[in-house]
């Protein structure tokens, strides 16, 4: 897992597949996702396919983490971004970490 993660900070933008293979969250979670949590907007180039920044596959494994690991409703996992974003950048990149950290513990 940390070898997918170290590979993708070298790229700019990963296609929706990618993503799903670094994060092992499938194509179409990810779009629900999209559609339930504001922070999570991915670009799209002119043909519409999604193109994750890094920032986007950092928040993806967060929104990951929340779900799946802490087993937080959507509502309660989208309360934590939101108050984790107010809190400013560095909350939410302690959420990260941890994120990172409990992956590499796995």
């Amino acid at each position: 897992m940390s070898v997918a993660i170290s590979d993708a900070a070298e790229k700019l933008y990963y296609r929706i597949g990618e993503v799903e293979q670094i994060t092992e969250v499938p194509a179409y979670v990810l779009r629900y996702w999209e559609s339930e949590f504001k922070l999570l907007r991915p670009k799209k180039n002119p043909a519409g396919q999604r193109l994750y920044r890094p920032r986007d596959l950092e928040l993806v494994q967060r929104i990951k983490t929340l779900l799946y690991d802490e087993r937080l409703t959507l509502e309660g996992a989208k309360k934590r971004l939101l108050a984790e974003s107010r809190r400013g950048g560095q909350q939410l990149e302690l959420g990260l970490r941890e994120t990172l950290y409990a992956d590499l513990a796995r």
